[in-house]
């Protein structure tokens, strides 16, 4: 990375195709932006000095800004799927620019399967050692101002914190 010139991308936000942005926000779709908007668009990136990209998440998730993941396998199919991902991959590869993305791995969404097993069974959850400070009952909490029964990234109540230190979870 020491000669890496990086572009940031806010995927959603960025384009949909070849310098456009066609979307409307609800709060929770977002804007529209895809992988295949970041794909048409690498000529601009490019003419302006950029040798690597650094996308913010874009694995499946709940809301627009996909911190609160769900599938660490998949690319979420609003930014067009993995192979939209792939096809990113190989463009970039292909004009000589690397790729960095924005993993999430300290903390996940509430649907995240392991999240939502221990919702389901408390105590009785296999992945009960997966988060921190786990207060039971576990519920999700509604209210912003009701504070959770574990730990969160960013004291945001829907994304709860992974314990990284266990090897099921690494």
């Amino acid at each position: 990375t020491k000669d890496a010139v990086v572009y940031n991308i806010f995927p959603d936000s960025f384009a949909d195709g070849f310098r456009t942005l066609s979307g409307s926000s609800d709060g929770k779709t977002g804007l529209g932006g895809t992988i295949r908007g970041v794909t048409e668009n690498l000529d601009y990136i490019a003419s302006m000095g950029f040798n690597c990209i650094y996308l913010n998440p874009i694995f499946a998730a709940g809301e627009y800004h996909k911190y609160d993941l769900l599938d660490y396998f998949h690319v979420d199919p609003c930014f067009g799927g993995n192979a939209a991902f792939r096809a990113l991959v190989e463009t970039l590869h292909a004009n000589g620019i690397r790729i960095l993305i924005d993993g999430v791995f300290n903390h996940c969404g509430w649907y995240f399967f392991a999240f939502d097993d221990v919702v389901r069974n408390q105590e009785n959850s296999a992945y009960r050692d997966w988060f921190y400070q786990l207060t039971f009952p576990v519920k999700r909490p509604e209210a912003m101002e009701e504070i959770p029964g574990y730990a969160c990234f960013a004291y945001e109540r829907m994304m709860p914190k992974l314990n990284t230190a266990n090897p099921e979870v690494q």
